[in-house]
């Protein structure tokens, strides 16, 4: 069986996280690392090829796309006009639907595909809900996140503009509503309360109660465990009162990575244009032959 060969973008917490998924997947093989810095070769990837752009590589399938989700767009479009198909775990929920009617334009274009919002929410979480409306079709969904480090909004505040580190934690007050713990570490010389204000108004802060703390030392607070907990109550056919629950506690970065590669290995079998992960058949993300899934799991 031909193997399919991807592309890791960037070797951050969820790089080195993707490429331990790519390594344990019988069906990939990595054809090569990019980074910014490609002489700094960390030990456990010295036996890929590490580059500083896509174009150094040959014969990639789909290339995954672990870069802040502000930086998704950009980055998929140059190599969907390169005949390469892309994953990411673009996580802005709200642009979405634009990001994947753009994207699709250029995958259709260039005769590739291109799996947006793949991680665990948008990505894995979006799947469960689908399922619990499709079967509880009236009613309400609680997603109720954490506690925990959520990477999307960690990073965004990395890039305000006085913040020299910073760790962003999701704390759930039930009912899908979520107070966010900022704690930062501020550049030599920044105004903690500008920094603070610029924070809050940030789009992926606005809409929560968001507290920021100024500590000196951000590291010591780090932890990549996260959750979440679902709720569905609602009526099915005529009948009231059905209740559905699905809950998770995680490593995030390693759990982003596997969702990412699983939606690589479906990638190349869907037609070219732009998917959601509710989009793709469940059974496309996983590895091994049709019958035999059909077989085990139905």
């Amino acid at each position: 069986m031909k193997k399919i060969r991807a592309a890791v973008l960037g070797y951050g917490n969820i790089g080195k996280y993707v490429c331990e998924a790519l390594e344990a997947a019988s069906d990939f093989e990595i054809a090569g690392i990019v980074r910014r810095n490609a002489q700094d070769i960390p030990q456990e990837i010295a036996q890929h090829k590490v580059v500083k752009d896509i174009s150094e590589l040959d014969a990639v399938d789909v290339a995954i796309i672990c870069a802040p989700s502000r930086k998704v767009e950009s980055l998929a479009s140059e190599i969907l006009k390169r005949g390469i198909s892309t994953v990411d775990s673009f996580d802005i929920h709200s642009e979405i639907v634009g990001l994947r009617s753009r994207l699709g334009a250029i995958a259709q274009e260039y005769g590739v595909q291109a799996v947006i919002a793949a991680g665990w929410d948008p990505g894995s979480d979006s799947v469960v809900r689908a399922l619990m409306e499709a079967i509880v079709p009236k009613g309400i969904t609680y997603t109720n996140f954490g506690p925990g480090m959520s990477m999307g909004h960690t990073v965004a505040v990395k890039a305000i503009e006085g913040v020299k580190a910073a760790l962003s934690m999701t704390i759930p007050l039930g009912t899908g509503v979520h107070r966010r713990m900022v704690y930062i570490e501020t550049q030599e010389g920044a105004d903690f309360s500008k920094v603070a204000e610029a924070i809050k108004k940030d789009a992926y802060f606005a809409h929560d109660e968001t507290h920021v703390m100024q500590v000196s030392d951000v590291q010591q607070l780090i932890d990549m465990g996260h959750g979440v907990n679902m709720q569905r109550k609602g009526v099915s056919g005529k009948t009231q009162n059905q209740l559905l629950s699905f809950d998770m506690k995680i490593n995030n970065p390693a759990l982003t990575a596997q969702i990412l590669v699983c939606a690589a290995r479906a990638s190349v079998q869907q037609r070219p244009g732009a998917y959601t992960m509710i989009e793709i058949p469940v059974i496309d993300l996983l590895p091994g032959e049709r019958d035999e899934l059909i077989k085990r799991l139905v």
